[in-house]
């Protein structure tokens, strides 16, 4: 069983609202106040060679990256960390604290605790209005769809490109860029963390509607072998591009480095030059 099907199981406990989204939504009088939750393992999720800095700063971007794909300010940021040694927890915090400032955030504390392996679990709150909230399931028949950012350089770095590292083990979040769609118009949007190809199946789902998507059009690291470069592209998990729907006349969005990759159409499934995409991404499994 992967986590989507796990997700799957537990919708049917909590209802499709509370598991649909990258965040949780609470209608908070004026505005939605927005909620998520991240966890990371050192052996799954820190590669060798991040510092434990690096490890902080991933475990805020991860959360606000989901914060960000809701149109959403981040507000506040806790982290719980749990630790092989206590020597570890202070750049650990570093790492978090400054993540979270680059992006208008709060780191408020959190929790600690002895651990086998460091495992570091982040919990991020945010705010938006009713008229910029961006969910995956509003995408439209004639909508484009575009993603920002380059998918498939946390691939390259892991996969030992060095001019890549850094996007690996110091994510930028797409906070900013996720406001200025949330008020231009965006019609759905995620964060791509898991990989292009499965959250654009995740989106289509969401949405009850066909993507049609180039592959020439999908942008794709620089100084890696053609093939290595689209495979990375489409399937390599570890970005945190922000991928999005909205009217032909909305985009480009000021302010938005992003790059219209193909259409919506009526319909269901994801469709690459018009061939069926594979359902690959990064995910979870249990025997």
């Amino acid at each position: 069983m992967d986590d989507r099907a796990l997700v799957r199981a537990i919708r049917a406990i909590i209802g499709s609202a509370a598991t649909d989204d990258d965040c949780a939504v609470i209608d908070d009088g004026e505005n939605y106040l927005v909620m998520s939750t991240d966890m990371l393992h050192e052996t799954t999720d820190f590669p060798t060679g991040m510092t434990d800095y690096e490890c902080g700063w991933m475990a805020a971007a991860v959360t606000l990256s989901d914060v960000a794909s809701m149109g959403a300010v981040p507000i506040a940021l806790l982290l719980a960390v749990g630790v092989d040694r206590a020597d570890r927890v202070e750049e650990i915090t570093r790492g978090a604290d400054e993540c979270c400032r680059a992006y208008g955030c709060r780191l408020m504390g959190g929790d600690m605790d002895a651990h086998t392996e460091c495992t570091l679990v982040s919990t991020g709150l945010g705010r938006v209005s009713p008229e910029c909230l961006v969910r995956r399931r509003g995408a439209q028949p004639g909508d484009i769809v575009a993603v920002t950012g380059i998918p498939g350089q946390a691939q390259a770095g892991l996969d030992g490109y060095p001019a890549h590292w850094e996007a690996l083990v110091v994510p930028r979040p797409g906070v900013f860029e996720g406001q200025a769609l949330g008020r231009a118009g965006a019609t759905a949007m995620m964060d791509v963390s898991d990989g292009l190809s499965i959250s654009l199946h995740d989106l289509a789902e969401a949405s009850g509607v066909r993507l049609d998507v180039t592959e020439a059009a999908i942008p794709r690291p620089e100084g890696v072998p053609a093939e290595d470069a689209a495979r990375y592209a489409l399937f390599g998990g570890g970005d945190f591009g922000l991928l999005f729907t909205c009217p032909e006349d909305v985009f480009p969005v000021a302010g938005v480095d992003a790059t219209c990759i193909g259409r919506v159409a009526a319909g269901l499934g994801v469709y690459l030059d018009g061939v069926a995409l594979e359902k690959v991404g990064y995910s979870h499994y249990w025997e």
